[in-house]
C-alpha cells in the first residue's frame, strides 16, 4: 500500500458545470485545476465532442470560468468569469474632444490620465459575460462592464440578446460601497439578513435584469424596472433568469412585506420590452431554477415550504398564465409529492418532449427521474448504477443527446454521453444491484487519469444496520489492498454535513489520502439526512443531539461487530453538520472517539442565533430562543462539556458566517479548561469551505496527525 502524497492535491481537477450544445454534438464544461505557484484555483472552460472522438479543448487561456450557456444555433458559446478587461475596450485614445484635442491639461508631472487608478485602485475585475464565436474563432470578447459585475444571465431566443442580473447601485449607495470597500469605513445596515456566508456584511443595493443588444455592444443595457430582486439570500441564490420562446422572462424574487425574514421566493414573469412584472407563484414557498417549457407558457420550478424543514423539495408546474394569488391562473402543482423524495441538491427540470428530467435523492443514492405533467414519475438512467454518483445532467435543446456528470470511487469524476432514448430503460436493475449497461455510456474526459493511473483510489462498499427501530445504511471506503474482513483497522468517521443531505459512493482526494494510510472510512446516513422521506427528516428536526447520536454509534458497533474495526482506534471527523455532531457524540459518547477533529461547526445554539446568517432556519425548527430557550439548549453540545473527554482538534473559518469561529472558540476553550489536548485551527479569511489549495492540504496533514498522535496503537509502539 503507498501512501497518497498530499501535495498531490496540486494534480487533482474537479468538474464544475455542463452545458450541451442545441444539436447535442458538443458538450461544454468548467473545471478547476489548481496553480501551485500562486495557491489558487484556477477555473476554465472547455469543449468535447459528445462522441467521444477527441479530447477536450481548452477553450480559456485567462483564469476564471463558470455558468457556460450555449447560443441558441451553437454557433456561440457565452459564461460569466472575473477576468482582466477585454483589451478592445481598453486600448485607443480616450478623452477627447470633437476636434481629437485631448481636453485635460497635461500636469507639471506629467501626469494627465484622468482615468489613471487611484492610489489603492487595484480591485480585483468583477464577473462579466464574456462570449466565444465559435464559427469565427479567437478568443473570447467581453459583452458588459458592469460596476458591480453580473450574477448571472441568459440567452434570448433569437440570440441577438442577453438578459443579465446585476446590481445596480444608487448614488448614495454607491458612495457608501466606496467608503466601506476602499476606505475602511464603518458598517451601518438596518437590514434583519445583516450578513451572508461567502458574501459578508449585506447592504440595500437592489438587483436587476438588464437586456444587453448584443448587435449593438456600445449601446447600454436596457433595465427591467419591475424586474428587480430581493430576500434573504438574494445574494446567493440570485435571480435566475430564464428567457422563454414564447418571449417573456422568468425571475425569482421575494417581494414580501419583510423579505429578509423569510426564505421564501416567489417566481415572475416580465416582457423584455419592459413593463410590469407578473407573480406567477403563491408567496409561501420557496420556488428555484424556474425552467420554461419550451414552446409553452408554461414552467417547471423546484420547490419547498421554509415552514416545514424536513419536507422534500419538488417539482412544481406552474402556469405561465398567472397563478399566484394575485392572478386568476391555477396554483402551482407539485408533479413530485407522491414520490417522498427531494430533489437533489443543485437539481434542476430539464424538458424533454413534454416531460421533465431531474436528478433525486432516493435511497441514499442521486438518481434520474422522468416526470411527466399529470405527476407520474419514473426512475430511469439504469446504466449509471447504484455504485456511482449523478454529480450533473444536461439534455441537447433537440433533445438527443444527454451529458451526466458520474463520479465513481475507483474511476474518477467524469463526464458521459448518452442517447436520451437510452435514458428511459428499466431502472429496477440499478436498484437490486445488477451490473450497470456501460455500453449505453460514452466516456468523453478523464481528467484524473494521471493521478488515480499512479495512486490508487479507494473501494466503496455499501453497509447497513439497525438502530432504533430502523434499518439504516453506510459507505465504507477502504484501500484495495485492504480487506476490511482481516480485521482491526483503525476507523475514521467521517460525518455528512446537513444535516439534510446523505452519502453515497463518490471520487473522493480526502477519502483516497485517508484509506491509503490504512483507514477504513466510514460515512453513515444517520437519520435526519434526507433521500429517504420526509419521516426519516423528521426525526431529527428540532432535536438536534439526538437520532443522530445513536445511529453514528450503533453504525461503529456494527462494524466492530462484523470484526472490522478496533474499536479502540476510532475517529472522528466531518465538516458543517460533521462538525456539529461530533460535538454531540464526544459529550453524550466520550467513549466512541480516540479524537475528534470538528470542523465548522455549531456547538451553543443560543449563541449562534444572530451571530450566524441562518436565523430564518433556525426559527422555523426551534423558534426564537427567548421563546423556546429549553428547545436551543436541549441541542446544545456546550452545555454538556464537562463531560468531554476525547482530544478535539477543532476548526474553523475566519469568516464563516454559517457556522461562526466563536462556536469553535466556545468548544476548544471548554476542552482545555478542563485539561483535555485540544487544539483551534482558524483560517482567517475562509468562508464555510475548505479554501485555496494549501489550506485543504494543511487540514488534512492536521488531521492525519492529530489522529496519529493520539492513536493507541501508536502510543503502545505497534
Amino acid at each position: 500500500m503507498s501512501e497518497l502524497p498530499l501535495d498531490a492535491y496540486y494534480d487533482l481537477t474537479q468538474i464544475g458545470e455542463v452545458a450541451v450544445s442545441p444539436s447535442g454534438d458538443r458538450v461544454a464544461f468548467t473545471a478547476t485545476e489548481y496553480d501551485q505557484t500562486e495557491d489558487e484555483a484556477v477555473a476554465s472552460l472547455f469543449v468535447v465532442p459528445t462522441d467521444g472522438s477527441r479530447a477536450p479543448h481548452r477553450l480559456t487561456s485567462a483564469a476564471g470560468a463558470e455558468a457556460p450557456a450555449w447560443g441558441p444555433e451553437g454557433d456561440r458559446l457565452a459564461f460569466v468569469a472575473a477576468r482582466d478587461r477585454d483589451a478592445e475596450r481598453r486600448v485607443g485614445w480616450r478623452d477627447r474632444d470633437e476636434d481629437g484635442e485631448d481636453d485635460g491639461e497635461e500636469s507639471a508631472d506629467g501626469d494627465g490620465d484622468d482615468d489613471a487608478p487611484d492610489e489603492g485602485d487595484d480591485d480585483e475585475p468583477k464577473p462579466q459575460v464574456w462570449l466565444f464565436d465559435l464559427a469565427l474563432g479567437g478568443d473570447a470578447r467581453q459583452v458588459t462592464e458592469r460596476d458591480e459585475g453580473v450574477a448571472d444571465f441568459d440567452w434570448s431566443p433569437e440570440g441577438d440578446r442577453l438578459v443579465v442580473e446585476s446590481r445596480d447601485p444608487t448614488d448614495e449607495e454607491a458612495e457608501y460601497l466606496d467608503q466601506v470597500r476602499e476606505e475602511g469605513g464603518p458598517i451601518e445596515t438596518t437590514r434583519l439578513q445583516h450578513k451572508v456566508n461567502g458574501v459578508g456584511w449585506t447592504d440595500d443595493v437592489t438587483p436587476y435584469l438588464f437586456v444587453v443588444d448584443l448587435d449593438d455592444p456600445d449601446a447600454d443595457p436596457r433595465r427591467l424596472d419591475d424586474a428587480y430582486g430581493g430576500g434573504a439570500f438574494q445574494d446567493v441564490t440570485g435571480m435566475e433568469p430564464h428567457w422563454g420562446e414564447t418571449g417573456r422572462i422568468a425571475f425569482t424574487s421575494c417581494r414580501l412585506d419583510r423579505p429578509d425574514d423569510t426564505t421564501i421566493r416567489d417566481v415572475y414573469a416580465v416582457s423584455p420590452e419592459g413593463g410590469d412584472a407578473e407573480r406567477l407563484t403563491g408567496g409561501d414557498l420557496s420556488h428555484d431554477v424556474p425552467t420554461w417549457r419550451p414552446g409553452a407558457d408554461e414552467l417547471a420550478t423546484v420547490a419547498g415550504d421554509p415552514d416545514d424543514p424536513p419536507a422534500p423539495a419538488e417539482v412544481y408546474f406552474v402556469d405561465g398564465e398567472g397563478g399566484g394569488a394575485d392572478a386568476d391562473g391555477d396554483d402551482p402543482v407539485s408533479l413530485t409529492a407522491g414520490l417522498d423524495r427531494t430533489v437533489a441538491r443543485g437539481g434542476e427540470p430539464v424538458w424533454v418532449d413534454g416531460a421533465v428530467y431531474l436528478p433525486i435523492a432516493d435511497e441514499s443514492h442521486t438518481r434520474l427521474v422522468r416526470v411527466e405533467t399529470d405527476g407520474t414519475a419514473e426512475r430511469v438512467f439504469a446504466a449509471q448504477g447504484r455504485d456511482r454518483a449523478l454529480a450533473g445532467f444536461d439534455v441537447a435543446a433537440d433533445g438527443s443527446t444527454a451529458v451526466a456528470v458520474l463520479s465513481d470511487p475507483t474511476a474518477g469524476t467524469d463526464l458521459y454521453a448518452v442517447d436520451v432514448a437510452d435514458l428511459d430503460g428499466d431502472a429496477d436493475g440499478a436498484d437490486s444491484g445488477a451490473a450497470p449497461d456501460s455500453d449505453a455510456l460514452t466516456r468523453l474526459t478523464a481528467v484524473n487519469e494521471s493521478l488515480i493511473t499512479e495512486f490508487a483510489m479507494p473501494e466503496a462498499t455499501r453497509v447497513e444496520w439497525d438502530s432504533d427501530g430502523w434499518t439504516l445504511d453506510g459507505v465504507v471506503y477502504h484501500d484495495p489492498d485492504v480487506d476490511p474482513a482481516d480485521g482491526d483497522h483503525p476507523l475514521v468517521v467521517a460525518i455528512h454535513g446537513g444535516p439534510m443531505s446523505y452519502d453515497e459512493p463518490v471520487f473522493s482526494f480526502a477519502h483516497a489520502a485517508l484509506t491509503s494510510r490504512g483507514y477504513l472510512l466510514f460515512r453513515p446516513n444517520y437519520r435526519g439526512g434526507t433521500s429517504r422521506g420526509r419521516a426519516f427528516t423528521a426525526e431529527l428536526t428540532g432535536a438536534w443531539g439526538t437520532a443522530e447520536v445513536d445511529d453514528i454509534a450503533a453504525g461503529v458497533a456494527s462494524l466492530a461487530d462484523r470484526r472490522w474495526v478496533d474499536p479502540d482506534r476510532v475517529f472522528g471527523h466531518g465538516f458543517s453538520y460533521g462538525g456539529i455532531a461530533q460535538g454531540f457524540l464526544v459529550t453524550r459518547e466520550p467513549d466512541l472517539f480516540a479524537a475528534a477533529a470538528p470542523e465548522h461547526g455549531i456547538y451553543d445554539l443560543r449563541s449562534a442565533f444572530g451571530t450566524d446568517d441562518t436565523h430564518t432556519w433556525f426559527e422555523a425548527e426551534y423558534g426564537l430562543p427567548w421563546e423556546n430557550p429549553e428547545a436551543y439548549d436541549a441541542s446544545t453540545a456546550i452545555l454538556d462539556a464537562g463531560e468531554i473527554e476525547t482530544p478535539l482538534l477543532v476548526m474553523a473559518g475566519g469568516e464563516d458566517w454559517r457556522c461562526p469561529p466563536s462556536q469553535s472558540e466556545q468548544l476548544y476553550v471548554a476542552a482545555r479548561k478542563q485539561g483535555i489536548d485540544a487544539e483551534l485551527i482558524v483560517y482567517p479569511d475562509e468562508h464555510h469551505n475548505v479554501g485555496d489549495p494549501d489550506r485543504a492540504i494543511h487540514r488534512l496533514e492536521k488531521i492525519l496527525g492529530w489522529y496519529e498522535t493520539h492513536d493507541p496503537a501508536v502510543e503502545d509502539g505497534d
